[in-house]
């Protein structure tokens, strides 16, 4: 027991101990204590401890409570000294409380102001970056003011890549970039404006350019484009003498200026500040295919010629001018760009307006009749050539073109010389030439020689009409129109010389040789004319001879060279002469049936006249004084015509006896008859035109002849007997015409009253019923 108490005697030492030493944290003690049920007696333990404590305060108290007082008097002492320094000290402090704020306030101050400071240093240095940035901007906004535009998108390149990097954390930046894209996009724009604005200057200009490219060629190649066709017209202008005034005023072609060239006359400096512009900013190939887009419109529009063109040379000039001009400023582009334009491009370019221009020539010269007017667009078209081809174009269609508008040029001038040909028929009287004073113009006009016409005395007589000088003089003016196209084509002296004789050969064979024929069958012509023009053929056909020789000398091609093309005209002439011939014919026929026309047989005359008809004996007076006109024709013209004449009067006469007309026939008319073929026998037998076989006129009456001698003879027993045989006397006697004039005659006889009561009658007409009966039998047989 006593050691259970002792026990806890201690431990409730221990956790005072505890408590007295520690001051912050008494939980786990107190914990201690109530765990062990002994709070009563620890508590009586604390309260002893307690009272030992207060005893031990007393008596310390009580032996220093004689300092305490002293202390508690130095205390109040020190209070009073203390309250003295408070007093001073808040005095202090207030002064430096006042001292503090306004330090704190200068404090302030002086950092704001070194913040100020910090912030415009800082600002200077931001600026600094950013004037290079202004500047730069403010210089493209100067450039753009002054439309410089290349300088400007420079300086815009360089804003984006070397100044807006270095200050690309400022916002201003981005709205600078915004606007400089739509700066790039203006000076874009404006130098696609400055395009526009060039091409329609280039077109205005072009015309321009072309022609004084084209005086350029000319000077260069001592070209005259007027010359030629102011000869053209010399040819269609006889004077009134008839020859031709060989001397005309050459006009002016082109202006007298100053020597401009393409880029003096226009500006190129938007096309190539456009390239580089477009090239800088990435989109060369776009603006390539826009500005070839654009030119080749312009070029279809330049290819569209004008309307009237045709009508005067100014229109073609204009035309060439305008093409010219075009094809000049690309070249020049080409030349300076050539990445914009190149001669590939060109090439195609060129191709495909030549065959244009080919076509449009053409078409347009096609409707072109004047001579002078077609040698002036062949002149044009040669300068036209000859400027491209010293632009290196290839100029092969323009000189086919040459070949067709030299083909056109020639149905022009034949065209031309039919009305002048006309002309020359239609003056002339077609009577001989009979001159005075004149006679060394006509042998100068036409290189006629005849000794015995030069012996002659005057006035001499020609054998031929003025057409013949006139006609071959003309050919010669033909030929030297044709010439004047075929010049300066650089062509050989030999293909020029075929070219002449083909020409030539055409004037001959369609227009000459159409006038001609037209000429001699016009109805108005006497005979005695058509006789003289059948006589100028055959001088005009030896007039062949001195044309080609003509040809060779302005050629200067030889004669034995040019055998594949020689002139056709003796064919032409020939041919022309058989015509008139035949209508010398016809016209001569036409003149007998006016005197035929007068024949008024009486059909049922008792008895003949005696003589010929007064008719007959006109026509053969006429044909008498006619044959001997035709002296100065070819023999066989004048026999042919005296034969025709003689068979053509025995045609009429067998038509008059065979006619439907005609019902009947009395003895009398028959023997009338008889006599007027007497005397067209004897007319035949006269030889009115020498050269004739014996016999040969007077075969053409053979058949009339042996029709009346066996109904005047009533020999138709030894016409039945030798019928068919070719030593029968009435070989050319057919049953079917003595069929019809029997009848004719039986049909006469029925009007004579008295002749059914003779026996002679009533036996004759026995007789040619028999007759009648036989020759049907005949016809049948022979059917």
């Amino acid at each position: 027991m006593e050691d259970s108490l002792k026990e806890g005697k201690g431990r409730h030492d221990l956790l005072l101990q505890e408590i007295e030493v520690i001051d912050d944290y008494w939980g786990p003690t107190f914990r201690a204590i109530f765990d062990t049920d002994e709070c009563d007696a620890f508590a009586d333990k604390l309260e002893s401890r307690i009272r030992s404590h207060d005893r031990d305060i007393e008596k310390l108290c009580s032996a220093h409570h004689q300092g305490f007082i002293e202390s508690i008097r130095d205390l109040l002492e020190l209070k009073g000294l203390a309250n003295k320094i408070h007093g001073e000290v808040q005095t202090i402090d207030s002064d430096i409380c006042q001292s503090i704020n306004q330090l704190k306030l200068k404090g302030q101050e002086l950092a704001e102001a070194r913040r100020i400071e910090k912030n415009m240093k800082t600002t200077i240095e931001m600026l600094q970056s950013c004037l290079p940035v202004l500047r730069a901007y403010i210089k493209l906004q100067q450039q753009m003011k002054e439309k410089r535009y290349y300088p400007a998108l420079k300086t815009l390149e360089q804003l984006e890549h070397i100044h807006l990097p270095s200050i690309s954390h400022y916002r201003f930046s981005e709205h600078m970039k915004k606007s400089l894209a739509k700066v790039r996009e203006s000076i874009k724009e404006a130098s696609m404006s400055d395009l526009k604005d060039f091409l329609e200057s280039i077109r205005k200009y072009s015309p321009k350019i072309g022609e004084v490219a084209m005086r350029h060629t000319a000077e260069q190649l001592n070209i005259d484009i007027s010359a030629n066709s102011s000869a053209i017209k010399r040819f269609m202008s006889p004077t009134v003498s008839g020859e031709f005034d060989y001397e005309a005023q050459s006009e002016s072609v082109y202006s007298v200026e100053e020597d401009l060239s393409a880029q003096d006359l226009v500006d190129f400096s938007p096309v190539y500040r456009c390239l580089h512009i477009h090239t800088v900013l990435d989109a060369k190939e776009t603006y390539e295919n826009y500005y070839r887009k654009q030119r080749k419109k312009q070029a279809r529009l330049a290819l569209q010629p004008p309307t009237n063109m045709h009508e005067t040379i100014e229109g073609y000039r204009q035309y060439f001018h305008g093409i010219v001009g075009f094809f000049v400023v690309e070249d020049h582009v080409m030349n300076t760009a050539s990445t914009l334009v190149n001669r590939s491009y060109l090439d195609d370019v060129w191709n495909i307006a030549a065959s244009k221009i080919a076509s449009s020539v053409r078409t347009h010269s096609s409707y072109c009749t004047d001579p002078a007017l077609m040698l002036k667009i062949k002149n044009l078209v040669m300068l036209f050539s000859s400027t491209l081809r010293t632009y290196g174009y290839s100029v092969s269609q323009l000189v086919e073109l040459l070949q067709e508008i030299r083909d056109h040029y020639n149905e022009v001038l034949m065209q031309r010389w039919v009305h002048v040909f006309r002309d020359i028929f239609d003056e002339d009287n077609y009577h001989p030439i009979q001159v005075s004073v004149e006679y060394q113009r006509v042998i100068e006009s036409f290189p006629y020689r005849d000794s015995n016409l030069e012996a002659a005395p005057f006035p001499k007589r020609f054998p031929f009409s003025s057409m013949v000088p006139r006609v071959y003089r003309q050919i010669r003016n033909y030929i030297q129109a044709c010439l004047q196209f075929s010049q300066d084509l650089n062509l050989a002296d030999q293909e020029i010389d075929d070219t002449l004789r083909r020409y030539t050969n055409l004037l001959l064979t369609r227009t000459l040789s159409g006038c001609l024929s037209t000429l001699i069958r016009k109805p108005s012509l006497s005979l005695l004319q058509l006789i003289q023009i059948s006589i100028n053929t055959n001088y005009l056909e030896e007039s062949n001879g001195w044309l080609e020789e003509f040809i060779a000398q302005l050629t200067g091609a030889s004669r034995e060279l040019s055998h594949i093309a020689r002139l056709q005209g003796r064919a032409v002439f020939r041919d022309v002469r058989d015509d008139a011939e035949q209508q010398i014919y016809e016209a001569l026929k036409r003149k007998m049936d006016e005197f035929m026309e007068l024949a008024n047989y009486d059909w049922l005359l008792n008895e003949p006249s005696g003589h010929a008809s007064s008719f007959l004996m006109d026509l053969i007076a006429f044909l008498q004084s006619t044959f001997q006109a035709f002296t100065n024709l070819k023999e066989h013209v004048a026999q042919n015509a005296c034969l025709t004449a003689c068979r053509h009067i025995a045609e009429i006469l067998m038509d008059l006896l065979l006619s439907d007309d005609v019902k009947s026939i009395s003895m009398g008319a028959l023997q009338q008859v008889n006599l007027d073929v007497i005397q067209c026998e004897q007319f035949a037998a006269s030889e009115p035109v020498p050269g004739f076989e014996d016999g040969t006129l007077l075969s053409s009456f053979l058949d009339l002849r042996q029709l009346l001698d066996l109904l005047l003879s009533w020999d138709w027993s030894a016409y039945f007997h030798d019928y068919g045989q070719e030593t029968s006397k009435y070989l050319r006697v057919s049953p079917q015409r003595a069929i019809t004039v029997l009848e004719k005659l039986r049909e006469a006889d029925k009007r004579t009253v008295f002749s059914v009561l003779k026996k002679s009658e009533r036996d004759k007409k026995k007789l040619m019923e028999t007759v009648l009966r036989q020759l049907r039998q005949l016809l049948q047989s022979s059917a």
